[in-house]
């Protein structure tokens, strides 16, 4: 499994209470694109449409080297496939009062892209701060062990 970038953004806005694998329509040039590395998760989300899973502002570079035949726009709607019983139970979840689904990472499998998404909770500015401290105090933690041996 080889990452292609990470939402590191996520896991400071949301309390990630679940996750979940879905596949990606891609065209082929941004398949090419995501070979190189050119994808940025930071501001997309997911929403569910027609019972349809869609993935939006998920930024795919243009692949350079396409030509006339890459002429999509690198931020446009996604398509992500997962089975019904899973968006059904997904659909119920988001229902509730405050969450939403966040892509995570999407990745290499085999020779498929997947994408990890998350069910989240927004953090309020009190719990970034704590989770800014916590990091803070972990890297302090660290530092010292290095120092120590």
């Amino acid at each position: 499994m080889k990452q292609i970038t990470y939402n590191k953004y996520a896991t400071y806005e949301y309390f990630i209470l679940d996750k979940y694998e879905a596949g990606i329509v891609l065209e082929g040039a941004e398949v090419k694109s995501l070979r190189a590395g050119n994808c940025n998760l930071k501001d997309s989300f997911c929403f569910i449409r027609e019972g349809q899973l869609t993935l939006k502002n998920a930024h795919i570079a243009v692949y350079d080297k396409a030509g006339a035949f890459s002429t999509k726009e690198s931020k446009r709607d996604r398509r992500l496939l997962m089975h019904r019983f899973e968006i059904d139970k997904i659909v119920g979840k988001i229902n509730e009062k405050g969450y939403t689904l966040i892509p995570l990472s999407l990745y290499f499998s085999g020779s498929l892209i997947k994408v990890e998404l998350a069910l989240c909770k927004g953090k309020q500015n009190y719990d970034k701060k704590r989770t800014v401290a916590e990091r803070d105090q972990k890297r302090a933690l660290e530092r010292q062990i290095k120092e120590y041996k």
